[in-house]
């Protein structure tokens, strides 16, 4: 079995900013309604551009950081809840604009965890040996399936991409774990098209919108992030103490909040850029590891911790040893 290592990072988000006092206008809210709550400040929502090109902006970006041209990928897998298309695929859409043409190319469903999923899939192809590099985006415009009448939901959500390269070489992802639950999965949803044709009667079918039962969704989430966290530091001579850097989904504030106090972890370890872009779903890890990446926070040898939540609901987590740069 070969090891994995992250050589590259890549994010892009919409330049359209949307501060709370812009969503107040629109719906009933406020700017301290929504920081007390949630802790978000302003997010990036897509005027013009769509999941597939949010996806190849933070895919070059990444591709650049890595020193890797596209013709040298193995594997493109985007995780997506917002696809343009049921298909081709997002992941096509992207080997098409970057010109990965030996890629194999896939989108996957995990919703806010689907970085982490996408992560986990791709070391399998590299640990056995049938790839060698990879390139994993979160990649959402869930502007698009936003209810911006409901003002629990609507402050939440934006837009954006974040993309890795991996590849065989030194031990960089040590430790994984990912899971589900879909018997809570009526508490984040979003339905796609009706059973509808012309041999049954259906009612008109409306534009399909994301639903979350908040309260059950917070007691999922500050309890599954710590589990996660101390689940794959299991089986390694590692402890919370040689954590340098955690780097949750960004959703909420508070829940973040709790994880660290449930892990008696100082928050600072806890990396956090919510109030500026909301919650990006899928995209919300790789942005804040390449925004922590590309601001030098993440030293060589330092120990990362990757973990998340989503709708499905989906979990996971993983342990990194950062190989980049130097010391």
């Amino acid at each position: 079995m070969y090891d994995v290592e992250i050589i590259g990072t890549g994010s892009y988000v919409p330049e359209n900013r949307v501060t709370n006092d812009d969503l107040s206008k629109i719906v009933d809210t406020s700017d301290e309604w929504i920081r007390t709550r949630t802790g978000i400040k302003e997010r990036r929502i897509s005027l013009t551009e769509t999941t597939a090109d949010l996806a190849v902006a933070a895919a070059r970006r990444a591709l650049d950081d890595a020193g890797v041209a596209a013709e040298e990928l193995d594997l493109i897998i985007v995780a997506t809840v917002t696809p343009d298309y049921f298909f081709p695929s997002t992941a096509c859409f992207v080997q098409n604009s970057l010109g990965a043409s030996r890629a194999a190319c896939f989108d996957i469903s995990a919703a806010c965890t689907g970085f982490i999923f996408g992560l986990s899939i791709a070391s399998q192809f590299i640990r056995t040996g049938m790839y060698q590099k990879a390139l994993i985006i979160g990649a959402e415009a869930l502007s698009k399936i936003t209810d911006w009448e409901d003002r629990g939901t609507c402050v939440l959500f934006a837009d954006g991409a974040g993309a890795a390269v991996i590849k065989r070489g030194n031990q960089g992802i040590i430790s994984e774990v990912i899971g589900s639950d879909g018997s809570k999965g009526e508490c984040l949803e979003c339905p796609a098209l009706p059973l509808k044709n012309v041999f049954i009667e259906a009612e008109e079918a409306k534009p399909p919108h994301a639903k979350m039962n908040g309260r059950e969704v917070f007691k999922f989430a500050v309890n599954i992030l710590p589990e996660c966290i101390l689940k794959i530091l299991e089986n390694t001579p590692y402890t919370l103490e040689d954590i340098n850097h955690i780097i949750p989904h960004q959703a909420n504030l508070r829940i973040i909040d709790s994880a660290a106090k449930k892990l008696q972890v100082d928050q600072a370890k806890f990396y956090v850029n919510l109030p500026s872009y909301g919650n990006t779903s899928s995209a919300s890890i790789p942005i804040a590891l390449d925004e922590m990446a590309k601001g030098k926070l993440i030293h060589k040898e330092d120990l990362l911790v990757l973990v998340g939540f989503g709708g499905g609901l989906t979990y996971g987590a993983m342990l990194i040893k950062w190989t980049i740069g130097g010391k």
